[in-house]
């Protein structure tokens, strides 16, 4: 088991997140606190990519929704990247949770830059 990893990049006025491996009970929170305190408060929003995640448990994707849910309240915007045929993706759906996704890092970016964040 590959317990999941962060790589952050600031691409101008917004914070790219690079996940990989696996995110569940044992890392979710940890992750979601590691990236909301690298958040500053002057950017835009946050990119989510969830294309090298192979597994996301409902400890994950609770903590995508708190991690949306704050920033909305800092007024920032939560963009969410989920290629089509990935794990995540099933794991969302299998969770009921009906979201649309982008597919790529720079569709992410342009949503958050407009202001138009994927429905979740």
């Amino acid at each position: 088991m590959t317990l999941g990893d962060i790589h952050l990049i600031k691409d101008g006025d917004v914070l790219v997140v690079h996940l990989s491996g696996e995110i569940d009970m044992s890392n979710a929170e940890q992750i979601g606190t590691r990236i909301l305190e690298s958040t500053p408060n002057e950017a835009m929003g946050i990119v989510l990519d969830f294309a090298a995640v192979r597994y996301l448990d409902s400890a994950g994707i609770y903590v995508v929704f708190g991690m949306r849910d704050r920033l909305r309240a800092r007024g920032q915007t939560l963009s969410i990247v989920i290629p089509p045929a990935s794990p995540v993706h099933d794991a969302l759906r299998l969770a009921g949770v009906n979201a649309e996704t982008v597919e790529t890092v720079e569709e992410g970016v342009r949503t958050v830059r407009s202001d138009e964040p994927a429905a979740f």
